[in-house]
């Protein structure tokens, strides 16, 4: 079983758009959308959803109204303000730290377990899909991205699928991580921009740390030119493979708005450059 991963250095610079067209492409995979802080894949794709379970993150601080006695110790040493002057918890602002249980004289604060967000197993036009959708303020990402990784794992088991596509997150934090630990290569996309540019080297430095082999893929080259040259100067002196350059069409919103993938939509020069594309990651994977 192989893993790709689609990931970049912020948002908004199409992983979304690419990753359902190489799922129109592919042959006998599963689909993960770990983006689960701002899921979109779901959007083109139009999943069925099969089965939804709870993902459980941060604990949450509850309070016994009979055993408290207004004391205020919660309230005097809660450093994220969610105890109001009431002594009322407020949930979206607990970080589930367990301070105020800890100080409590009458044991009226206990940390309880959170419903933070829900994992999905679906199927799409395109094959299984793994994905998820995490809570309004929630934290925990990481192991939702984990969970969505695990349960794609399983779909490709039992559907005897060879391929994990992944729509990963952004950044190069915890998520991202959790998205591309393991995997046989990223796909890091990027546009050209100073802060692109960046964002490139810092999520492929990412990568290599975990010792994953990397590509990149300059979407939206003809903006910029000559920062499309900074970028493809980067990965020559980095040995990082060029995957490819795809020009700002409207062609991708079109598709979009239609809840289609960019292969589905048109089969013209933009179409024909992602299959090009596709081919290459093919080959280094």
């Amino acid at each position: 079983m192989k893993q790709i991963a689609i990931i970049s250095g912020k948002g908004g610079t199409g992983k979304t758009t690419i990753t359902a067209a190489f799922a129109s492409l592919a042959e006998n995979a599963v689909l993960a959308d770990c983006d689960v802080d701002a899921a979109d894949l779901h959007l083109i794709l139009q999943p069925d959803i099969k089965s939804t379970m709870e993902f459980k993150g941060l604990k949450l601080a509850k309070k016994d109204q009979e055993k408290c006695i207004s004391c205020g110790k919660c309230l005097e040493h809660c450093r994220f303000h969610a105890i109001d002057s009431q002594f009322n918890i407020k949930e979206t602002g607990c970080e589930g730290c367990g301070v105020c249980e800890y100080v409590c004289p009458t044991n009226a604060i206990e940390l309880m377990d959170r419903i933070s967000g829900h994992a999905y197993l679906s199927e799409t036009r395109f094959g299984p899909m793994a994905h998820a959708a995490l809570k309004t303020a929630e934290e925990a990402s990481g192991m939702l991205v984990s969970l969505v990784r695990n349960n794609a794992r399983q779909l490709a088991k039992q559907h005897s699928r060879e391929l994990i596509i992944i729509d990963g997150p952004p950044g190069i934090g915890c998520p991202v991580i959790a998205a591309i630990a393991g995997v046989d290569l990223v796909l890091v996309v990027s546009e050209p921009t100073v802060s692109g540019v960046h964002d490139a080297e810092r999520v492929i430095g990412v990568a290599r740390h975990f010792q994953i082999p990397a590509m990149l893929l300059v979407n939206k080259f003809d903006l910029n030119l000559e920062m499309t040259e900074k970028l493809e100067k980067f990965c020559l002196e980095n040995e990082v493979s060029l995957a490819g350059r795809l020009p700002y069409d409207n062609v991708t919103t079109e598709a979009m708005i239609a809840s289609k993938t960019v292969i589905e939509h048109s089969d013209g020069a933009f179409s024909q450059t992602l299959r090009e594309i596709w081919n290459r990651v093919l080959e280094n994977i």
